[in-house]
């Protein structure tokens, strides 16, 4: 009879033996014959993959066992908040980056070895929006050590260096050359995407903390100098990002419509840019070509558009558009091209899909050869072929050519910074070089964050802001700068629980209580605990994956407007996940490399060795112990952790 479709779905087929294996050993054997190891369980904190893939660092783990009510917040807070604490800790931009990070987070969850990923992104979005709903602030207590930061840059990076100087005791200065902090988020991506409320108070947050200062409409190189910022800071970080586009490398490349994607994306979040010519063609195939298209088939087209309102114009910053003339717009035709394959294309998935359900025309696999000129010099077309990828570049395909109609040509296959004024930090690439502490090799007091050192992405640049505040920290101190960790990202410690908690171990005084002999029988350490989180990332092969059910993922709402909807539609695309199933999707987290007090070991163990830790000492990460006099070695508590978290150790 053949399998149902229901069953091929939703029927785990996880299995705990190997290949070739048929059945479970017998539990009996295990126990009379396993304790000749002499080893006993111990309790490792090792770091989760979905943490271990996020740029920005956060602990993930932490703030989703907060939400779900695993871990629990210390009296007077609550549950929403503690929550906001924890994820800001890492990212202080937790409503944006629920909504726009690719979530790179969700492809290294362990959670797609059972079925299907933890929604970490919607979770975030709901501690972001609900932090904005009831107005919660940051509470920086550090006083002010007198030293200031000159912060080269007012987008993710610098505003999160920003932040993250200031607790750590340290005043800034944000130089930044628009008229309005936010950098990509807030010229870089649509507002349908960012809505710009929510910016301002995420933003708000920051710069609402004393110590930190604005200076807006400002340009380093121009309207202040290098050596100006270097008498008057104690250090500088560039956080400058990358403004430009790159000029499509063919010929013709540099016709006048033939534009930039950051500048044609700029000039619409300016307000600028109401209306596009009726055919556009994108050349790209990553995220910010899908922002080009999307937002090209929203503004629509208008068939005659005046000479002074060309749309090279308006994205030259030489005009604006009439919003009188904006009103007889009809739909774009828009084409976006991609030298990958569908597959291999660097956006992601289903914003792939939401651009065509929009109506934009996607070819893939195809290279632009050469942009058609009119007799005026204007781009009219651009001629593409079929292409392999050989040796990482383009090659085409002899015979399969074919032209393109456009009136106006957006290049989005990368991006470049303006290093104006302060050339000789460049390297060859036009970037700036940085060092693993994010400072500047040869220029003591730099520091660099951001795009400026790698254009990637937006959760990147706030993780590289948090570890450059830290070595700028350790500068300011004349302190060597910090070693980083092999998993370098904001680790989960259980000391720090356990004090918050008031549970801590004691101090341990030699002069009162003799020499360290007999201190396993005190509590003056966290016994049978070792933390590798630093070394360590948990796989799917420690853990127990027959304890998770399946549990369809709860998935937010996004709205997509239509082929026939499109035009004019600027309404926010995500809906955010009501309370509850936030935190039923928090549920689904499987808690790899820590204790979620799932009571597998304490049922199972045999000699009843593992036992609950009194609820006076009690706290997160420390939920179980073992009676070592009882335990015979048997490892059934290691092998039905679903976690992972114990490991057969104390022994030999």
């Amino acid at each position: 009879m053949a399998t149902s479709s229901d069953e091929m779905s939703k029927k785990l087929t996880f299995r705990r033996f190997r290949e070739g294996d048929n059945q479970w050993k017998r539990f009996t054997e295990k126990i009379f014959i396993a304790d000749h190891s002499h080893k006993c369980p111990t309790y490792v904190h090792r770091t989760p993959p979905c943490q271990a893939s996020c740029p920005s660092g956060e602990d993930i783990r932490g703030w989703l066992q907060i939400v779900r009510g695993i871990e629990h917040p210390p009296e007077g807070v609550s549950m929403q908040e503690y929550a906001f604490r924890r994820a800001t800790d890492a990212n202080p931009f937790p409503a944006l980056m629920g909504r726009v990070c690719p979530a790179p987070c969700q492809d290294g969850c362990n959670r797609n070895k059972v079925e299907d990923f933890v929604g970490i992104n919607s979770v975030e979005q709901y501690i972001g929006d609900t932090a904005r709903k009831e107005g919660f602030g940051y509470q920086v207590e550090t006083p002010l050590s007198g030293k200031k930061v000159a912060i080269v840059g007012g987008g993710p990076a610098g505003l999160s260096a920003a932040y993250q100087l200031r607790r750590r005791g340290h005043a800034s200065v944000i130089f930044e050359e628009q008229p309005e902090l936010g950098g990509m988020f807030r010229y870089g991506i649509p507002g349908y995407r960012v809505p710009r409320d929510v910016l301002d108070t995420e933003i708000g947050r920051i710069t609402s903390l004393d110590g930190i200062e604005v200076r807006t409409n400002t340009k380093v190189g121009r309207d202040v100098s290098v050596e100006e910022l270097e008498k008057e800071f104690d250090a500088i970080l560039w956080a400058v990002g990358t403004q430009k586009g790159r000029q499509l490398p063919v010929p013709g490349g540099d016709a006048p419509n033939c534009v930039g994607g950051v500048e044609f994306l700029q000039a619409f979040n300016k307000g600028a840019l109401k209306f596009v010519p009726k055919k556009v063609v994108c050349v790209g195939g990553g995220d910010t070509s899908i922002d080009v298209v999307s937002v090209a088939r929203r503004l629509g087209a208008l068939e005659e558009i005046p000479e002074e309102q060309l749309p090279e114009r308006v994205i030259g910053g030489y005009a604006a558009h009439d919003s009188a003339i904006a009103a007889a717009k009809t739909g774009a035709e828009v084409t976006l091209t991609s030298l990958f394959p569908r597959g291999q294309m660097m956006a992601q998935d289903h914003e792939v899909e939401e651009a065509e359900h929009e109506g934009v025309r996607i070819l893939t696999g195809v290279m632009p050869l050469e942009v058609i000129l009119d007799e005026n010099g204007r781009a009219k077309g651009l001629k593409m072929a079929e292409c392999d990828m050989v040796e990482g570049r383009p090659v085409p395909r002899e015979g399969t050519e074919f032209v393109l109609e456009a009136d106006l040509i957006v290049a989005a296959i990368g991006q470049q910074t303006d290093l104006e004024g302060f050339e000789d930090l460049a390297n060859e690439r036009g970037l700036i070089d940085a060092d693993k502490n994010y400072s500047v090799p040869g220029r003591p007091g730099h520091f660099v964050a951001g795009d400026v050192v790698r254009p990637h992405l937006l959760t990147t640049a706030i993780g590289q802001a948090w570890i450059a505040s830290e070595s700028i920290d350790a500068f300011l101190k004349h302190e060597e700068m910090p070693r980083r960790p092999k998993v370098d990202v904001h680790h989960f410690s259980l000391l720090d629980k356990l004090r918050e908690a008031g549970k801590a171990p004691e101090r341990f005084d030699p002069e009162k209580m003799g020499d360290l002999r007999g201190t396993s029988f005190g509590d003056w350490a966290i016994h049978n605990y070792e933390d590798r989180a630093a070394n360590e990332i948990i796989t799917t092969e420690k853990m127990f994956l027959g304890h998770f059910e399946y549990t369809p993922r709860h998935k937010r709402e996004e709205i997509g407007p239509s082929v026939d909807e499109v035009l004019g539609h600027f309404q926010e695309r995500v809906v955010g996940l009501p309370e509850e199933e936030a935190i039923a999707e928090a549920d689904r987290c499987m808690s790899c490399g820590m204790c979620f007090e799932c009571d597998n070991c304490v049922v199972f163990c045999p000699q009843d060795a593992v036992y609950r830790v009194p609820k006076d000492k009690r706290a997160y990460g420390r939920y179980v112990d073992t009676h070592y006099d009882r335990c015979i070695g048997c490892h059934i508590c290691s092998d039905v952790c679903p976690t992972g978290y114990i490991d057969m150790a104390l022994g030999e």
